[in-house]
Parts: structure tokens; sequence; C-alpha cells
């Protein structure tokens, strides 16, 4: 625990203004973000008698090491510049908005060439435009089933898409008329992507114009004694009105609005959000955060700058109803307002069918409390009691926080990879897992690592493969750490203005280098071969302040480097499954990215060996003339036709492709003799 006085800038050097601000810990990660309308009063406050501060906060001041500011302009800008560090740091002190469930979303990708509507689930892609979130994904499949009638568009996945498309052939949608074919070219590409739009402005809420339109075209239809083409219309209606249906209409004045609510206790506050356009309840989603001593009113801030900071122009509606404002709310509703592009009217519903609304809202929001209160208090004291029995079967001096697992991969020494997961509090932080690719881990009697050799399977050391990833990890941990002290003589020589946390930095992205952390407990999956080798890495890079413990399959053992016997804890111990889906997790990385590099390399052609033509171009070259075969019969003056390639390029592929042919076996009917080509 560091003393918050021995990091206190000098009140003079802390600027009055606006601005935004950030602590670091002794490893120079970010732990908190905040902003504030005058950085010396806000400063300040944190370097109070520690007594007097919240625990949380306390906690914050005391695991930091430097503290560094930047002024803004503004507010509006603080709030900009607050939510782009948040976002790219994830300060573990900040408060998370976590999703009490994960929420399905109907998506179109109108990114794509040929947009497809589909349901998802996680991170928005760009270029997709989300509509939802909804409770349950059959919602979702039965909307859009009704929907497919009158916008007929794709839906099918990439490979269906393009085997339709070479048998030339529609699949059953395109026989019964939910969808256009464009993999087939019964409408063009413009035509599809017209219906996308309409598909995507019905779900958007402007439902009157299609309604309308149908209805004209029905009439039209019976006027002419088109009957059969009038019933047609009059279902594709009906299917639209039973569409609409299905989302409860809330507000009839077509109000598009964001409607959140609130429930509290001392410790944890849930929220939840209705999305209503048009009038009706298109999606509902809801949050769980640990309040600490923040007041409901910069929770309210913090939700909305994560909601909206992420979205596009049309995912930010013209109201936003909230149950307290926060303290500037003023220059909040000028950042929507510039996110949207448009007036954003953000307050608080007063009276009226929007006040009951809001009612409505926060009962779910209450009942999502409960339940989480239920299912979290279990998970808590979990995790915590797994940590504390780790430090003390192990012996630590603090808590393991930060564990690092690695694990290796391979089938008969083809495709040796490994992996690193890091938990950290106990769970999973997938932004920090590594892959490695081995190379020099292969026995005296293989081949190389990536293929096998000629009189059998590659032999292939898991003890070698170990020992190389370790070394590459805290090599590079090393080499940060030497780097930091660098920096901080220079720092003391005023020759540096970022201190010694900047060498852990990036300097090109301004993200923390990639192996910049090192981690309180490693484990490796194996016995004591495994667990003394890793040992003897950190040994001969003289790491000594990081503990190592190897968990068995068979028994599910514990070994400590340099002990004959292994730790046995008992199976109902938190400790031991703590581990255990440490080593799971491990596991699952490891071989997900093992069939990767296994499938590329079934699926890779020598086009992927050409130096200098890198994914794009090639699915470049491959589309304008069809097959590396067709490539391999093209010209110098024909590769050049492709956009993207060059003269220079055009002859090393040319040059390559020659000379692979020259080298290559010939195919030889086994029958006649013949060399076939």
């Amino acid at each position: 625990m560091a003393d918050p006085s021995s990091y206190r800038p000098k009140p003079g050097e802390i600027p009055a203004d606006p601005g935004v601000y950030r602590f670091r810990d002794a490893a120079g990660r970010v732990i908190y973000v905040g902003k504030a309308k005058s950085l010396r009063s806000r400063l300040s406050s944190y370097f109070q008698d520690i007594a007097a501060l919240h625990p949380r906060t306390r906690t914050m001041v005391t695991t930091g090491a430097s503290v560094e500011w930047t002024v803004v302009s503004n507010e509006v800008e603080a709030l900009q510049l607050e939510y782009s560090w948040i976002k790219e740091f994830d300060p573990r002190f900040n408060v998370k908005y976590r999703d009490d469930k994960s929420y399905p979303y109907l998506a179109v990708t109108m990114g794509e060439e040929f947009p497809r509507a589909q349901v998802l689930r996680g991170a928005k892609r760009k270029g997709t435009r989300y509509f939802g979130p909804y409770a349950h994904a059959w919602a979702i499949r039965e909307t859009l089933d009704l929907l497919l009638r009158v916008f007929p568009m794709r839906t099918c996945s990439g490979g269906v898409f393009k085997r339709a498309g070479q048998v030339g052939r529609p699949c059953l949608l395109g026989y019964i008329d939910k969808c256009s074919a464009p993999c087939v070219g019964r409408v063009s590409e413009q035509e599809h992507r017209a219906i996308a739009e309409d598909f995507c402005d019905f779900m958007a809420g402007n439902t009157t114009k299609f309604v309308k339109r149908l209805e004209q075209r029905m009439k039209d239809a019976a006027a002419e004694m088109d009957y059969e083409q009038a019933a047609r219309l009059r279902d594709d209606i009906g299917a639209l009105q039973r569409a609409l249906e299905k989302s409860a209409m809330v507000l009839g004045d077509a109000t598009d609005a964001d409607v959140f609510a609130l429930a509290d206790d001392e410790l944890e506050a849930a929220v939840q959000v209705f999305h209503v356009r048009g009038g009706r309840v298109r999606g509902q989603r809801g949050w769980v955060v640990e309040k600490d001593d923040e007041a409901v009113p910069d929770l309210v801030e913090h939700l909305l700058q994560q909601v909206y900071g992420g979205e596009s122009p049309e995912g930010v509606p013209r109201e936003v109803l909230v149950p307290v404002l926060p303290e500037d709310a003023a220059h909040l509703g000028q950042w929507l307002t510039g996110l949207r592009g448009a007036q954003v009217d953000l307050r608080v519903p007063q009276r009226g069918d929007k006040r009951a609304l809001m009612d409505t809202v926060r009962r779910n929001a209450e009942q999502s409390l409960a339940r989480h209160k239920v299912a979290r208090a279990g998970d808590l004291t979990a995790r915590s009691l797994a940590l504390e029995e780790l430090q003390q079967t192990l012996e630590l001096p603090d808590a393991p926080l930060r564990i690092e697992c690695f694990d290796v991969s391979h089938i008969q020494g083809t495709q040796v990879v490994a992996s690193m997961v890091v938990f950290e509090d106990g769970l999973p932080r997938k932004s920090e897992y590594r892959r490695f690719i081995v190379r020099g881990a292969v026995g005296a009697d293989g081949g190389g690592v990536d293929g096998a050799a000629a009189d059998g399977p590659v032999q292939v050391d898991d003890t070698a493969a170990m020992r190389e990833v370790l070394t590459r990890r805290f090599r590079r941990y090393l080499d940060d750490r030497s780097e930091a002290t660098d920096l901080e003589v220079d720092d003391r020589l005023g020759e540096d203005e970022d201190g010694p946390a900047g060498a852990r930095i990036d300097p090109d992205t301004g993200r923390p280098r990639r192996f910049a952390y090192p981690p309180n407990l490693v484990v490796v999956d194996g016995g004591l071969p495994q667990v003394n080798a890793a040992q003897a890495v950190l040994d001969e890079l003289g790491i000594d302040d990081v503990a190592l413990v190897g968990l068995a399959k068979r028994l599910e053992e514990v070994w400590v480097p340099g002990q004959d016997f292994p730790v046995i804890l008992p199976r109902t111990s938190e400790g031991l499954y703590l581990l255990q889906r440490l080593r799971d997790e491990a596991h699952r990385f490891a071989i997900t990215f093992h069939r990767q590099r296994r499938s590329k390399a079934m699926t890779s052609s020598v086009l992927d060996t050409i130096p200098g033509l890198g994914a794009t171009r090639r699915k470049a070259l491959l589309k304008h003339f069809g097959s590396v075969k067709k490539v391999r019969a093209a010209t110098e003056e024909q590769i050049r036709e492709v956009p993207g390639i060059g003269p220079a390029l055009a002859a090393t592929i040319h040059t390559t492709l020659a000379a692979e042919q020259q080298t290559a076996t010939p195919a030889v009917n086994v029958t006649t003799g013949e060399v076939l080509d």
C-alpha cells in the first residue's frame, strides 16, 4: 500500500480549470479516470485524511502511485475525453455497468454487399444496424418471419449464400417468396439494398407509410380486378399489423424515447431501460453496478455515457427520460445532441403516460436488483474465499489478485501453440488473454513443428514448449521493467515528462503493452516436471516475486516447485474450483487457437506464400480471376488489372506461381500412367 502523500502534487501545480485526471498504480496501469469542473478542487479531495475517505476511494488512493491530468476547454469536452479513456483503459475502480443477462438484437449487416438480417448478441459491430434488445431470440425470429413477406431480404449465412450462387438455385426461402434471392441474380445489389433500407426504416418506427403504401396498392389491384395480387397485399398488411402488435403500444403520440429507472441499496444499484420507438416498446435492457460512494445523479451520468458513447446517431432518441437529472445535465444534453446531430431532450417526466411508464420501468429495476442480490451473494463470497484459501495454502504474502495460467496444445507435433489466460479478482479478464505459436519444442527424432516427419509423427517436448512460452512472456516483462527504470532515471534528470509509467503504455496506441504487468501467481497445466521446468525459467530470469504452481489432471493435485509431494486441496475447496476454472479456460483457449491454425493450414494455397500479397489483395485477386489456376495462367499485364496490384507485385506473383508450377509433382493416372493436367 502506497502513502498518498508520497505522490500528492503540489497545490500550485494543479490548475483550477476543467479537465480529466487519471490515477496510475506502481506498475503504470490506469486504475481510475474522472473529470472535474475544477481539477484543483477535485484532486485535493483525494489527498485529505485517509480515514475520512470512503473505503473504496481509500483503497484506490493507496493503490495508486501517481496522478496526471489533462486540461480541456469546457465540460462537454471533459465528458468526451472521460468516456474515451474509460473505454480505452478499463480502469479497475471506475463504475462498471454489467448487463444482468445477454440480450439478443435483430441486426442488419448494412456494411455487407448484400445486407443480411440475423439475431446477434455481444459487442456491436461496425456497419451493422441493431434493433432491440429483445427479451428472447424466438421473439426476434417470429417478428422477422412475419416481415419477410413484405421485405424479402437475405437471412442466410455467407456459406449458404455462396453455395446457392454456385449451383444457380436459391434456398427454400427464395422459392416461397420470403427472400428476393440476390444470390442467383433475381434482384440487383441496389434493389436488395433498397429492401434492406425499407426494413430498417420500418423497424426504426416509421411504420405508417408502409401500411398506407400497401393499402393503396391493394386498392389499385382490386380496381384493376387483379384479385390475386390484392389478396396477397392484404395478407402482407396483416403480417405488418401482427408484427406491430408484438410490440406493446405505451405512448400514443409516436414518441421516440429511452426511459431509464433505477433501484438501489447501500451497496448496489440496478438500472432498467425501455427503448420506445414510434410509441412502442422496441427493447428492454438492464445493468447492475456497485455504488460505492457515488450519488444517484453521478450514476445516471456514467450510465448515459456508457449507453450512448459508442452509439451511431440513429441509436440516440429524441427524448431521454431519467429518474433524476445529473449535476451537469445541461452539458450532458449538449453532448447527446452532438452525438445525434439533432436536439435531444434530457429530462425527468413529471406526469401523464411517460411518468406511468417510468414507474413501470422502476418496478422492473426493483425486481432485477432482488434477483441479482440472491445470485450475487454466493458468487462474491465464493471468489473472496477462493483467493483467501490459495493465499493460505500456498503461503503467499498477499491474495493472488492476478493469476495467469498457461497450456500447450498440438496433435502429434503439428501446429504447436500455447495459451495464456488471466483472472483478476477471481474473474476472467479476456482482454489480457494471449496466444503463442511455439517453434522450438521439437524432439530429437522429430521434424518441423508445422508438419510431420517423413518417418512418423513429430515428437514434441511439452516441458520445452512450456519453457519457451514462459521465457517469452517474462522476458517481455523484464524488458518493460528495465525500460521503466530507464525512464525513471531520465525523469530525475529532467529528460522525460511521462515518468516511469510511460514504459508500460504503447506510445502508438496509448494502451498497456502486452506483457506489461506481472502476475501474483502462475499456474501451469501439468505435474512436477512442468512445474520444475517453469521454475527454472523464472530462476534463469531472476524473477523471485511471482509464485508458481501446477495442476495435474488425473487427481487434481497442486504441485509446488521443489516439493516431492503435492498439496491436496479438498474436493469442496473454492480455491481448487478456481484453479480448475483457470486450467479449463487455458485448455479451451489453446484448443481453439490450435483448431484455427490447423483449419487455416488445410485451406491455405500457394497465394499465402507470396511476399507482399496480403489478405485484401489476395481476395481481390481471386474475385477477379475466380481460382488459383486462372491466376497461374494469367500474364503480368492481366494481373496488373486487379485493383491494388502494381507492376512490382504483379511480377512477383507471376514469377512465384510459374516457379511453383515447374517444381510441382505432376498428377498421374494410376491406370494408364498418363500425366494429368
